[in-house]
C-alpha cells in the first residue's frame, strides 16, 4: 500500500487541544449551573429570573448553533 504524501494528515496534537477545550467547558457549564442551583435554593426569590435567565441562555446557544451550521 502507497502512501500519498502531498495528502493533508490530521495534527493528532489539534485533537487533543479540542478535546482539552470541550473538557473545559462542560466543566464550567457544570459549576455555572451548580452555582445557580445554589443561589435559587437559598434564595428562593431569585428562582424566577434565573429560570428566565437559563431560558434566554439556551434560546441563544440553540441559535449560534444554527447559525454555524448554516455559515458551514
Amino acid at each position: 500500500m502507497t502512501t500519498n504524501a502531498d495528502a493533508p494528515r490530521q495534527d493528532r496534537g489539534d485533537r487533543k487541544l479540542r478535546t482539552a477545550v470541550l473538557l473545559l467547558g462542560l466543566v464550567m457549564g457544570l459549576m455555572i449551573t451548580g452555582a445557580a442551583v445554589y443561589v435559587a435554593r437559598v434564595h428562593p426569590s431569585l428562582a424566577g429570573p434565573l429560570g428566565v435567565g437559563a431560558a434566554v441562555l439556551g434560546a441563544l446557544a440553540g441559535a449560534t448553533a444554527m447559525a454555524s451550521r448554516l455559515v458551514r
